[in-house]
């Protein structure tokens, strides 16, 4: 059984990162030491899991991260600089830092380092996540030793309702739109205007009109879907918003 290392001091390891074209060493202290991080490990760069959910999500919610005080939010995994450098470009990771545990060093130390023989990875890391605060651990969540790669307790949801078990997720938006569109510009105003972050989809180059048909049944533009739920256009969205500020102000 993997041990469960809260309440000790993070491992003191020295990172080789690249920024630009140089070498830069980076130290355990230099990430932790009087921050609060909240640190996910992984098995692979540009794997599944780590692609689709892991790394989008943590990013997508950091901003509540940084309102529950967290300073960084950090993802590590056992592969070189270049490659983990080229994952967050391709991730449009940019509120997440990528680190590279090339040597599996750190993985190790934190007793999580395994075998990946059968996969052609070689040694990897577990999948996990932890709060620290000031170097020392405070709370791990370590996926069961089970065959595979479990991932069910290392999500970002899972550690943000740990620091904070009342807050609210941010709505999950996507507003399919296409150019020269006023109603498209509406739409995205008051969205923004509300502070609701939102996935934009523009005609002919994230989709075709057979996509937006068979998602809305409809070809007017724009088309807005909140959580799930198919809310329509510009005015709808406006009367979803108002409804919306009225059940918040009810409360």
């Amino acid at each position: 059984m993997f041990k469960n290392l809260e309440g000790q001091a993070i491992p003191d390891v020295t990172f080789r990162t690249r920024r630009e074209h140089e070498w830069v060493d980076v130290t355990s202290a230099d990430l932790f030491k009087g921050k609060t991080v909240v640190l996910f490990s992984l098995p692979g760069a540009f794997t599944p899991t780590c692609s689709s959910s892991h790394v989008p999500r943590y990013n997508q919610l950091a901003p509540q991260f940084r309102a529950n005080g967290v300073d960084d939010i950090i993802c590590v995994s056992v592969n070189d600089a270049f490659v983990m450098n080229e994952w967050k470009r391709s991730q449009h990771a940019e509120r997440v830092t990528f680190l590279p545990d090339g040597n599996g060093e750190f993985s190790d130390k934190m007793g999580l380092l395994v075998g990946k023989e059968d996969l052609g990875f070689g040694r990897r890391s577990w999948r996990y996540s932890m709060l620290v605060r000031d170097g020392i651990v405070k709370k791990m969540f370590i996926e069961p030793e089970q065959p595979g790669d479990p991932y069910g307790v290392s999500d970002a949801d899972t550690m943000l309702k740990y620091l904070d078990p009342e807050g609210a997720l941010p709505h999950d938006v996507a507003v399919f739109t296409r150019d020269g569109c006023p109603f498209c510009v509406r739409a995205k105003g008051l969205l923004n205007d509300a502070g609701i972050e939102f996935e934009e989809l523009l005609l002919n180059r994230d989709y075709t009109d057979q996509t937006l048909r068979a998602v809305s049944h409809s070809i007017t533009y724009p088309q807005v879907f909140i959580d799930g739920k198919h809310i329509g256009g510009s005015d709808n969205l406006a009367s979803w918003l108002a409804q919306r500020d009225e059940t918040r102000s009810a409360a």
